[in-house]
């Protein structure tokens, strides 16, 4: 069977890991791309795909793994019969949903593709903050092999943004030897976190933000129990990302964004009794998808709050009536102090949500730390 036509029909994204989807919306210009580099024999040894989280990148890079894999193996387009495994020469990186690669790469069970990622810490349950140098280590070891079915050989790090300085380091050492017919796949949503010398040995390929009518059809199709105004509402805090508008759903999102802006909207500062018991609820075991929202929210909004401070009034308003109230404190917190505090703002608070992952910390006391230092800028 071939690749389906209709993404939307196919219920691919949502349903599915990036390495099973064969399906990609929104990027056909970029993997166009891909496709004309790779068979102009032009293709660098290390690609950096960026964006923000939940547009596809992962998506996208295993299906140019599949795409390479199965021309390395002898069954590229423009070799006869096998041509239909690619579904024409101008069908971008598509190939067949049941050819044998395809299966493969989904199982995890294809001998030419490693994929490094973030492993699951059973201590802790969950995944782990970071990718380690162990985990790094493991594609030097994959490189010694030879090719098993004589083409190329696939790395994909997945996260690579996620590395710590041991793990990046490691990767380092690959970048600047790297074997024949190698060609690894670096996925990273915030590419400033890479070492620069990491950076400067690939090739960038930054992708794209999805279109509103791409995240507004695909939400419908994922989440068609949502009420109009809240999936509007969604649509406009997920900046592009059909992954991230399915999570702040899961979440209740719109909700939190509200309770985030509710705290931060007093005039005379935050009240210390309603945030200990919005921290309170955060720091439950069972509020991990919350917690999770929050960080990414109070993110998003300390950079809303940095543009109302460079440019005066936000005149990109969201325009969802669930999200009106946020406009006039990003307004009044964008004159309470320059830009680049509220820049460096949101990265010490990032830094302090990945610090309280790594070392298990107290949620409710980054919670609290968060807020307080907002409140502290603005005053």
């Amino acid at each position: 069977m071939a690749e389906l036509s209709d993404p939307i029909a196919a219920g691919g994204i949502a349903a599915l890991p990036p390495r099973a989807n064969p399906d990609l919306v929104g990027h056909e210009a970029a993997e166009s791309a891909l496709r004309r580099l790779f068979e102009s024999g032009r293709m660098p040894h290390a690609l950096l795909l960026s964006g923000p989280r939940g547009i596809g990148k992962a998506t996208m890079a295993f299906r140019l793994a599949r795409f390479v894999l199965a021309t390395g193996a002898g069954q590229g387009a423009g070799q006869g019969a096998d041509d239909r495994l690619f579904g024409g020469a101008e069908s971008g990186l598509g190939i067949a949903s049941d050819s044998g690669v395809c299966r493969r790469v989904a199982s995890g069970g294809h001998a030419d593709l490693l994929t490094v990622e973030r492993a699951y810490d059973p201590r802790r349950r969950r995944l782990r903050g970071e990718i380690v140098v162990d985990e790094a280590r493991e594609i030097a070891a994959f490189l010694r092999l030879t090719a098993a079915e004589g083409g190329w050989r696939v790395v994909v790090v997945d996260g690579a943004d996620e590395m710590n300085r041991s793990a990046a380091n490691a990767l380092l050492k690959i970048l600047e030897e790297p074997p024949q017919r190698v060609l690894l796949l670096l996925v990273a949503h915030s590419p400033g976190r890479l070492l620069p010398t990491i950076r400067s040995r690939c090739r960038r390929f930054p992708m794209a933000p999805l279109p509103v009518a791409t995240v507004r059809r695909l939400l419908a199709r994922y989440r068609p129990d949502l009420p109009d105004a809240q999936a509007e509402a969604l649509i406009a805090l997920s900046g592009g990302s059909i992954g991230r508008a399915l999570d702040l759903a899961g979440a209740g999102g719109v909700e939190l964004y509200q309770a985030v802006v509710a705290l931060l909207a007093r005039e005379q500062g935050i009240d210390p009794a309603a945030l200990h018991g919005f921290a309170d609820r955060l720091a439950r075991a069972e509020a991990q998808e919350a917690y999770r929202a929050v960080e990414d929210l109070v993110g998003q909004l300390l950079a809303a709050i940095a543009v109302a401070a460079a440019r005066g009034p936000v005149t990109e308003n969201p325009g969802a009536a669930p999200l009106a109230a946020a406009d006039a404190v990003l307004r009044r917190l964008g004159g309470r102090a320059p830009a680049a505090r509220w820049a460096e703002l949101r990265e010490e608070i990032g830094h302090s949500f990945a610090r309280t992952d790594a070392l298990n910390l107290d949620r409710k006391q980054t919670i609290l730390g968060a807020f307080f230092a907002i409140d502290a800028a603005a005053r």
